[in-house]
């Protein structure tokens, strides 16, 4: 046993050391807490009062308190209901069809053997740092096109397959032992049943964090609808909130609701599935 053993025992069972890591941890999560603290008591003040108290601690009070008046107000202007309707649809469709292709994209590189495997893993692994703004402007070309600017498909098929979830899976499945899949194929199972019964199943940490990130990334997505949309007919969340500054007054107050109103979605999804999320980013980071 080495030295450094020993030393990272006793650092981990010492109180001291322990009561340390949570008061960083605890100052640490009061900085992340501040802006959504601030966003909520600035949702339930008059709009006046939002930037008057933005530069003292009152902005984390919410008085005077005037109710959920600005949400309905936010509601009303925004068109709302049908914006989020639209967002739904479209982090759905994202994240339904993007688990399919990417987890079986990936299961093909961790299990196939085919001439070029290691120059599309390589290619998968390139794809990676290359930001989507990159291309935003030959994929608006080409939606233009097809005539299909001002509609859903636009929104949603470029962002089906992602080099980032596929490499998630592929590195999940890499650590999926051959022998369980081996069993099932003596067993008389296809290789359709060994994939939905074996390995899915083995899987779901990796398609609930894919499902999460997924989500939040088209949920938050605002420069490739802002740039193929013109109407509120298919205009997502993110694009939606541009009313308030294009059309008098301003209120900051009915801002801050419809920001409350956008983020409410991805706090329930992410606490549902925190356990999942957490599981399937350490396992997919251990195995790569």
């Amino acid at each position: 046993m080495s030295s450094r053993e020993p030393a990272k025992r006793a650092v981990g069972t010492n109180p001291m050391w322990r009561w340390i890591l949570y008061a960083v941890m605890s100052v640490l999560s009061v900085f992340f807490i501040f802006p959504l603290l601030y966003m909520v008591t600035s949702s339930l003040i008059p709009d006046d009062q939002v930037l008057a108290k933005s530069q003292s601690l009152e902005a984390f009070l919410p008085t005077p308190f005037i109710g959920l008046e600005n949400f309905i107000d936010a509601i009303d202007r925004a068109d709302f209901l049908r914006v989020f309707g639209n967002s739904l649809l479209i982090s759905g469709l994202i994240v339904i069809l993007g688990l399919v292709v990417n987890s079986l994209f990936g299961y093909a590189l961790a299990r196939l053997r085919f001439p070029g495997r290691r120059f599309l893993i390589g290619l998968v692994i390139a794809l990676i740092i290359i930001p989507f703004e990159a291309l935003a402007v030959p994929l608006l070309f080409m939606g233009a096109e097809v005539g299909w600017l001002d509609t859903y498909q636009i929104q949603v098929l470029p962002f089906i397959a992602s080099p980032l979830f596929i490499f998630l899976f592929y590195t999940f499945f890499l650590g999926i032992p051959r022998s369980l899949e081996e069993a099932a194929m003596i067993d008389g199972a296809g290789p359709v049943k060994v994939f939905t019964n074996v390995a899915m199943p083995l899987a779901k940490p990796a398609y609930a964090t894919v499902a999460i990130l997924g989500f939040l990334f088209s949920w938050g997505q605002f420069l490739w609808p802002s740039i193929v949309t013109r109407g509120v007919e298919v205009r997502p969340l993110p694009v939606g909130i541009g009313v308030f500054a294009t059309t008098p007054p301003i209120s900051w107050g009915d801002i801050m609701a419809y920001t409350v109103l956008m983020t409410l979605p991805l706090l329930a999804i992410f606490l549902v599935f925190q356990r999942q999320f957490v599981q399937g980013v350490a396992s997919s980071g251990v195995k790569g």
